[in-house]
C-alpha cells in the first residue's frame, strides 16, 4: 500500500441520520461523505457490511459476499420509481438509538412492497441491471436459497413444540450446548437443523427447495441487487469528492452462514455438520476465561488443496466494492485460538499454526501485489505475526486510548511507532467512546494522559484527535463520536456482552461547520489529506 499519509472518521452506516429509525445509503450517506469533504478528510471507514443475524453484530453476518438489505434506502426506491409514499408506513423511529426489534419488520414491509411493485411493472433498464447482477455473482443462488430456507423454517417451527426432528436434535446436541442455545438454534432454524438432505445439499434437496421457495429466492436476489447498485452510487459520490472507503472483513464467518452452509468442506465440522472446534480468544488480563466466538475453523489444508480460491475470492469482492480493506483479527492467519466445541468457555483451547504466508501469496499471485490492505494486529501479539504483517507490508494498528494504562513504553504511544506503516485510531468500535474512556480512566492514566499531551482533559476526545493527526502514522482515524465529544451512552459496541450494541446514530444536525474546520486545520498542520499550513 502505497498512500501518503490521511485521516478520516469511523462511521457505520447504520449510525447516519435517517428519518426510518436506522442509516442507509441514502441522502444521509453523501452528506457524511460532503462533511468529510468540507473537512479536509480523505477517508471513511465502515464496519462490515454484510446482513446481520443474532445480535444485530456486523461480525455475525449470513454472508460474507451479501450486502445488508436493512441498508437500503427508502428515499432512492421512490426516487426509482419501486415505491411510492403510500408504500412507506408511518411509524416514530427513536433517532439516537436503532431498535432492531422495530426497525426490521417495518424495513422488510417496505421491501417487500418495492418487490411486488418490480414484479407488477419491471422498468426495463433496472430489469436488465437486475439480470446482469445476477449472472455476475457466483455466490448469490446460495445466499438466497440459504435465507429463503432459513425464514421458511423459521415461520414453519414458531407454533411447533418438541417435535420428534427437534428430539433428534437435542439429543444430537444435548451436553455440547444449552438446552436455551439448543432451542435457540433449532427454532431460530441454523442450517443444520434442516432436513438432512437440504443440510447436506444433495441435488434433490437444493431442486426442491428452490422450486417450492422460488418467489422468496428470487426476492432476497432482488434485494442484494439493490444494496449493490445503492452501496455503488454511494461509493461512487464520496471518491468524486476524493474520499475513499475503507471496509472491513472479519477473518472468521459465523457458523448460521451460506458461506459455511455452501462450502461445508472448507471447514473443520463432523458428518452431521456440526463443528469439531470453535473460535475465540485465550483467557488474558482482560477475561480469566478468554472470549469464545463461537465460530467454525478453517480446514486449511482443504483450502490450501485448492488454492485458497475461496479466500481470493472473498478479498477480491471486498475491494471490488471499497478501496481499501481492514482485516480483523490478523494475528490468526499466523496462529489462531481454537476450542472444542461444547466448551463452556475458551479456557481448554490450544493455538494452531494458519498458513498466512501460502494464503498471502496464492492471493499476491491472483489479486497483485501491495494491495490495500490493513492488518488489525492487536491483542495477543507474538513476533510470528509481526513477522508475517512486515513480510507482506501490510500497515498494523495502534489505539490511543491503550497508550496511558502503562508507561513511556507502551507501544501505542506514539513516540514508539517503529514506523510510518501504521494506522491510529483514537478508539475503535469496540472501544468506549474517549470522552467516556477518559472518565473512566484510573487517575494514574488521566494524570498521564494530560502530561503527555499537556491539556486539561476538559475536551479528551479532540485532545487524542490532535494527537492522532500528529503522528507519524500513515493513516490517521477517529470515530464521529469523538469528533462530537460524546460520553459512554454513544458507545457503538461493548466485547463480551450480548445486548444494547450496535445502536448508536447521530443526528442530523449533530456535525458542524466548526468541526468542519477543526479537522481541516489539524490536517493542514500535520500534512494530512495533501493539505498543509504555511509556516508563520
Amino acid at each position: 500500500m502505497t498512500f501518503s499519509r490521511a485521516s478520516g472518521l469511523l462511521a457505520h452506516i447504520t449510525s447516519l441520520p435517517s428519518p426510518y429509525g436506522i442509516g442507509d445509503l441514502g441522502p444521509a450517506a453523501c452528506r457524511f461523505a460532503d462533511f468529510l469533504q468540507s473537512a479536509g478528510q480523505t477517508l471513511w471507514q465502515v464496519l462490515p457490511l454484510g446482513v446481520t443475524s443474532y445480535g444485530d453484530s456486523p461480525y455475525q453476518s449470513f454472508s460474507t459476499f451479501a450486502g445488508n438489505h436493512y441498508l437500503i434506502s427508502p428515499e432512492l426506491l421512490i426516487k426509482d420509481g419501486l415505491l411510492t409514499d403510500a408504500d412507506i408506513p408511518a411509524l416514530a423511529f427513536d433517532a439516537q438509538h436503532v431498535d432492531y426489534g422495530s426497525v426490521i419488520p417495518w424495513k422488510m414491509t417496505v421491501l417487500r412492497a418495492a418487490w411486488r411493485n418490480y414484479q407488477a411493472s419491471p422498468p426495463a433498464a433496472l430489469k436488465k441491471e437486475f439480470a446482469t447482477f445476477c449472472k455476475q455473482h457466483v455466490w448469490l443462488d446460495d445466499f438466497a436459497l440459504f435465507v429463503a430456507c432459513k425464514f421458511h423454517f423459521i415461520a414453519a417451527r414458531q407454533n411447533d413444540y418438541e417435535t420428534p426432528e427437534y428430539q433428534t436434535y437435542y439429543q444430537r446436541l444435548a451436553g455440547r450446548l444449552t438446552d436455551n442455545q439448543i432451542k435457540d438454534c433449532y427454532y431460530g432454524a441454523v442450517w443444520n437443523s434442516w432436513p438432512a438432505e437440504l443440510a447436506a445439499r444433495t441435488p434433490k434437496a437444493l431442486s426442491h427447495w428452490r422450486k417450492t421457495l422460488a418467489d422468496d429466492v428470487a426476492f432476497y436476489q432482488f434485494l442484494q441487487f439493490l444494496f449493490f447498485r445503492q452501496w455503488g452510487q454511494l461509493k461512487t459520490y464520496a471518491n468524486e469528492r476524493g474520499i475513499r472507503l475503507i471496509g472491513d472483513i472479519p477473518i472468521f464467518v459465523a457458523f448460521d452462514s451460506a458461506d459455511v452452509w455452501a462450502n461445508q468442506a472448507l471447514f473443520c465440522l463432523d458428518a452431521a455438520g456440526d463443528p469439531n472446534e470453535v473460535a475465540g480468544v485465550p483467557p488474558d488480563y482482560f477475561s480469566a476465561t478468554g472470549q469464545l466466538w463461537g465460530n467454525p475453523l478453517y480446514d486449511w489444508p482443504r483450502h490450501q488443496e485448492q488454492d485458497f480460491a475461496w479466500w481470493t475470492d472473498r478479498i477480491a469482492a471486498l475491494l471490488a466494492s471499497t478501496d481499501i480493506v481492514r482485516i480483523d483479527h490478523f494475528r490468526a492467519f499466523a496462529a489462531y485460538w481454537a476450542v472444542p466445541f461444547g466448551e463452556a468457555t475458551a479456557v481448554n483451547g490450544q493455538w494452531k499454526k494458519s498458513p498466512g504466508k501460502a494464503l498471502f501469496a496464492a492471493i499476491e499471485k491472483a489479486l497483485g501485489k501491495n494491495l490495500p490492505i490493513i492488518a488489525e494486529d492487536l491483542g495477543i501479539i507474538t513476533p510470528d505475526v509481526t513477522a508475517l504483517r512486515e513480510k507482506l507490508g501490510l500497515p498494523g494498528m495502534k489505539v490511543l486510548q491503550f497508550a496511558f494504562d502503562a508507561d513511556a513504553a507502551s507501544d501505542h504511544l506514539p513516540h514508539n511507532y517503529p514506523e510510518s506503516r501504521t494506522v491510529v485510531y483514537t478508539g475503535t468500535h469496540d472501544n468506549d467512546t474517549t470522552l467516556g474512556w477518559y472518565g473512566a480512566a484510573n487517575e494514574k492514566a488521566r494524570d498521564y494522559f494530560r502530561r503527555y499531551l499537556n491539556t486539561s482533559g476538559e475536551a479528551a476526545g479532540w485532545d487524542l484527535i490532535r494527537l492522532a493527526w500528529s503522528t507519524s502514522a500513515l493513516f490517521a482515524i477517529a470515530p464521529v463520536q469523538d469528533v462530537l465529544g460524546q460520553g459512554t451512552s454513544a458507545r457503538m459496541n461493548t466485547p463480551g456482552t450480548a445486548s444494547g450494541n450496535w445502536q448508536y446514530r447521530f443526528s442530523a444536525d449533530a456535525l458542524t461547520s466548526g468541526q468542519a474546520e477543526g479537522l481541516k486545520y489539524l490536517s493542514q498542520l500535520y500534512g494530512r489529506n495533501g493539505l498543509s499550513a504555511s509556516a508563520p
